[in-house]
């Protein structure tokens, strides 16, 4: 316990080591223990490559990586408390859940708890030999861990002070994405009640990759590797070998090779039909908060790539979306949103495709509330990805004044199913006619409406 009074447990199993002939299985119960756990010390990360941001999680690492963390404020609380469980980033092939529970969201009166889940080909990859052996099936196996740790949360939360019908399931960039997957995956439903995507859509944008696609990914990672072609091969493989070999092999028709698990694959078990096609249908009723920051990433390859970027993304209107962004004269840089690479970066893989998630959902019945943050701390470098995790999971008197009050919309709408609360700025539920949107910007919330609608009005859906 700390000196807050929070209560803080590490190291929870909430499925089987997903290692030796579980390899590329989906996730496993866990065996009752018969002695007490030391809950003190944060599992291992789940294997994946050291891209400088995260070498402490490279660095610690096995493939029995299967854990989450719980902290609570209150164990026997008067009223079952709500509760929030965080997805990392980290484009699906790395990060770690470890250290989200020590968020001052806790000390606001939620259960906080953070996952991990397999990452990279060890998580997301598919193979015709897996496919046989699963029944049709293959991939998504980091989705499947999410899901069996949301089932952990189901069934065990209230031990620790929580509802278990009241959890909001939230995350970042990848983290993002993968909650928007589970608003429409069937194995998902009635593991949440509400959901929030931070900078991150189910893939960003791009269009689905199919089985077929993945299994072919697969195969060309295992001649990478210079195994046959079986589920033996594939599962004695060193983890190192197998990262070795998705490293080198070549993406077909993905510009981005940090995209390489960022594609929604529509495998027909955890996905069983195209995002787009889901999204018709309404997927999950959960209400959502999406949004994305000014400045996120920049476009791949720069704006010598702009051309085709503009016709990947806007179809039969690029010629309309070239005269909007300026390419044939001279682009000039934006204040806040930065430079022909930034603006057209951002919209086509953020700011677009959440409207689109927004108006989706919208025309289906269920509430979503929009936003943008766009909010610099005093002497502190422009908005970029991730930024606004910081107001999510700081209390506001651990905070310059001014900040913006994202974590007090995040806690009301974790208790409510609405963000909107006493003392705070009213943000407006997106609607079809003005597409409203809360900018979280110096100077306090600001309202506005059709977030670039000029050239988001033009792009091609995924």
């Amino acid at each position: 316990m700390t000196a807050d009074g929070r209560h803080l447990f590490r190291g929870i199993p909430y499925a089987a080591p997903p290692i030796g002939p579980l390899r590329w299985k989906s996730p496993q119960p866990m065996r009752r223990w018969q002695r007490p756990r030391d809950a003190t010390k944060s599992a291992p990360s789940c294997p994946q490559v050291d891209r400088g941001w995260n070498t402490q999680a490279a660095n610690f690492a096995s493939e029995d990586c299967l854990y989450l963390e719980v902290a609570t404020p209150d164990l026997k609380p008067h009223k079952s408390l709500p509760v929030m469980v965080w997805i990392h980033g980290g484009s699906n092939y790395a990060g770690g859940g470890a250290g989200t529970i020590q968020s001052g969201l806790v000390r606001n009166g939620v259960v906080l708890v953070s996952m991990q889940y397999r990452l990279g080909a060890l998580g997301f990859l598919s193979h015709p030999a897996l496919t046989r052996e699963g029944n049709g099936a293959s991939g998504n196996y980091g989705l499947m861990d999410q899901q069996a740790a949301l089932r952990w949360v189901r069934a065990n939360i209230a031990a620790f002070g929580g509802d278990p019908t009241n959890v909001t399931l939230f995350g970042e960039s990848a983290g993002a994405m993968d909650v928007g997957l589970h608003l429409l995956s069937p194995g998902s439903r009635g593991l949440f009640a509400k959901a929030i995507e931070e900078s991150g859509t189910p893939g960003f944008g791009s269009p689905p990759r199919s089985l077929a696609e993945n299994e072919h990914l697969g195969t060309l990672i295992a001649v990478k590797a210079g195994i046959p072609q079986t589920t033996a091969a594939l599962r004695a493989l060193p983890v190192a070998k197998l990262i070795e070999a998705t490293e080198a092999v070549e993406v077909p028709g993905l510009a981005d090779k940090s995209f390489i698990w960022l594609q929604a694959v529509v495998d027909g078990r955890v996905l069983t039909e195209s995002p787009a096609a889901s999204l018709v249908k309404g997927g999950n009723s959960a209400p959502l908060i999406v949004g994305s920051n000014a400045r996120e990433l920049t476009l791949h390859g720069g704006v010598a790539r702009a051309d085709d970027a503009i016709a990947e993304a806007f179809g039969n209107n690029a010629a309309i979306a070239r005269k909007v962004y300026g390419v044939d004269t001279i682009p000039v840089a934006d204040p806040r949103l930065g430079d022909l690479d930034l603006i057209l970066s951002n919209d086509i893989t953020f700011r677009c495709p959440v409207t689109t998630i927004a108006a989706a959902r919208t025309r289906a019945g269920q509430p979503v509330w929009q936003y943008q943050f766009d909010y610099s701390a005093p002497d502190a470098k422009p908005v970029t990805h991730g930024s606004e995790i910081r107001y999510v999971m700081t209390s506001a008197q651990d905070l310059e004044p001014g900040a913006p009050p994202m974590q007090a919309y995040w806690l009301a709408f974790a208790r409510t199913g609405d963000p909107n609360a006493v003392g705070l700025p009213a943000w407006k539920r997106f609607d079809l006619a003005t597409k409203s949107y809360l900018g979280f910007v110096n100077g306090g919330p600001q309202p506005g409406a059709d977030l670039r609608g000029e050239v988001c009005g033009l792009r091609s859906a995924p």
